[in-house]
């Protein structure tokens, strides 16, 4: 009897669309991968109530959910709302005491409602936002990669993630971090799967890292931290 496939749904970061994993490839005989999309956020609504509706967009029974960055969020968030094999984080936090110190300050000085998001449409700045990286070459990756330039969907996301009041992450939970990560400091980051050399764009940049890793990740049984 031919065992039935694992089906893997994965998450991009802040303002990303799902071709940042374009290349992750997976065992097609073993696993069958979805990529989910961000929408914009209805007026008022709550990271849970964000999460509720992305879990309608889930057909498989106990999937894998894999989350890069702020998508790493969210996935924790779907996670408490319906039945899954294992959890992926990438690039992201499992608790309010992994945000950086800049966070934290935002979140008692509402300093993060004075960024200038309505320049969503600069893609410079919002690289900077979404991945942590200023950039000067290969814009138009980055034009292909942050597709959604909503000055509200930014504004939500931010504050959102500044807000985040987790403090117990799933102890199976597993977490892969580079450690030249720009937006989510590496000393800030306990119990995780190190990646030397990795960055916030790991995901693009050391996807073999990925490619040869993930099947084994996720095939074990409870954590690998």
């Amino acid at each position: 009897m031919t065992p039935s496939k694992i089906h893997v749904y994965l998450m991009p970061g802040m303002a990303a669309n799902s071709t940042i994993f374009k290349n992750i490839h997976l065992d097609e005989s073993r696993f069958e991968i979805h990529k989910l999309e961000w929408f914009v956020p209805k007026r008022g609504m709550t990271l849970v109530e964000y999460a509720e509706a992305m879990c309608n967009l889930i057909t498989s029974k106990e999937p894998v959910l894999i989350g890069v960055s702020f998508g790493g969020i969210l996935v924790q968030e779907m996670a408490r709302l319906i039945p899954v094999k294992k959890v992926i984080i990438i690039s992201s936090v499992k608790s309010r005491y992994e945000l950086p110190k800049r966070l934290i300050f935002a979140k008692y000085t509402k300093v993060h409602k004075l960024l200038p998001t309505g320049l969503v449409n600069n893609v410079e700045l919002l690289a900077k936002y979404a991945f942590g990286e200023t950039v000067t070459k290969r814009l138009e990756l980055y034009e292909e990669y942050l597709s959604l330039r909503d000055k509200y969907y930014i504004d939500w996301s931010i504050d959102q993630m500044v807000h985040w009041g987790q403090r117990e992450h799933d102890p199976e939970l597993v977490h892969i971090h580079g450690d030249k990560d720009a937006v989510f400091p590496i000393q800030h980051i306990k119990n995780c799967t190190l990646v030397e050399g990795g960055t916030h764009i790991m995901i693009l940049n050391r996807f073999k890292w990925f490619n040869k890793r993930l099947p084994t990740i996720i095939l074990e049984e409870g954590s690998s931290i």
